[in-house]
């Protein structure tokens, strides 16, 4: 063998030498990370940029203002925690479980939260714009005022969750449980509620221009003064629900919609009777 060649295999062994110390230093670090934040009980205003943070199961941790933009936080448990006006924006933490934690003003565009356990968590004011919430568990979670465009909630269960004045245009929440839910004043351009439950939910005021609204149950809903221009009301369930004062309604698109004799409906909409 030539004293270049070795020369050359040489150096690559040792480039694939520094590549492996490099990543064991980083895993690491992220380990003593993880095992800093456990004594201390949080890492708050800390950078924590794309750490591996994996399992990482602290109670009532402190990370407000903290810097987790593309971290690893899959199936970790940061219950009751606080992430106030932390950076989560493209954080990947699916089946984590979040519930009780507060979130007020966190930054979290992108986010995955998919299949997360959101349970009585706060994010009001906070942006999840184009965050990913399928199948969250968000009973009792509070997103008043928070931006939600274009997210995808599909499948979630939310009973007693609260939207109220948020922002969701153009959000898929296509087959959540919303019984009891709460969307006084939400901004619901073009969003998707196609197979909801809404039982007793509350639109009062909402904005719901060219809402889908297609095999929909919102039975008991109360639905005064919601705009549906352009709205699609087609196979939904009204029974008991109130429409006093809704305006833009369509006859022309609402199609198959039924109630009973307690739905209270606008002057000129007309509903044929629910069957069982």
């Amino acid at each position: 063998m030539s004293d270049r060649l070795t020369r050359v295999l040489a150096g690559c062994f040792g480039v694939m030498a520094m590549v492996a110390a490099i990543t064991a230093v980083q895993a690491g670090s992220d380990a003593e990370r993880m095992a800093e934040i456990k004594e201390k009980g949080g890492c708050p205003r800390c950078d924590l940029r794309l750490a591996e943070l994996r399992f990482l199961s602290v109670d009532k941790a402190d990370f407000g203002r903290a810097n987790l933009r593309e971290t690893d936080l899959k199936e970790a448990v940061l219950t009751n925690g606080n992430f106030e006006r932390a950076d989560f924006r493209r954080a990947e933490a699916e089946r984590a479980n979040f519930s009780g934690s507060n979130f007020y003003a966190a930054s979290m565009r992108s986010v995955d939260l998919e299949k997360a356990n959101l349970i009585d968590a706060g994010f009001q004011g906070a942006d999840l714009r184009d965050a990913d919430l399928n199948a969250v568990l968000a009973g009792g979670a509070d997103f008043e005022d928070a931006d939600m465009r274009n997210v995808f909630l599909i499948r979630s269960v939310a009973p007693g969750a609260s939207f109220r004045n948020a922002k969701l245009d153009d959000a898929n929440l296509e087959r959540v449980d919303l019984t009891d839910a709460n969307f006084e004043g939400a901004r619901m351009r073009q969003a998707k509620l196609d197979r909801v439950r809404a039982h007793n939910a509350n639109f009062a005021g909402a904005d719901m221009s060219g809402v889908r609204l297609v095999s929909s149950d919102l039975s008991g809903a109360n639905l005064t003064d919601v705009d549906f221009d352009g709205a699609l009301l087609r196979r939904t369930r009204l029974v008991g629900a109130d429409l006093t004062g809704a305006y833009n309604l369509d006859p022309a698109r609402i199609l198959g919609a039924c109630g009973d004799s307690t739905t209270k409906l606008p002057r000129g909409i007309e509903l044929i009777e629910c069957s069982e």
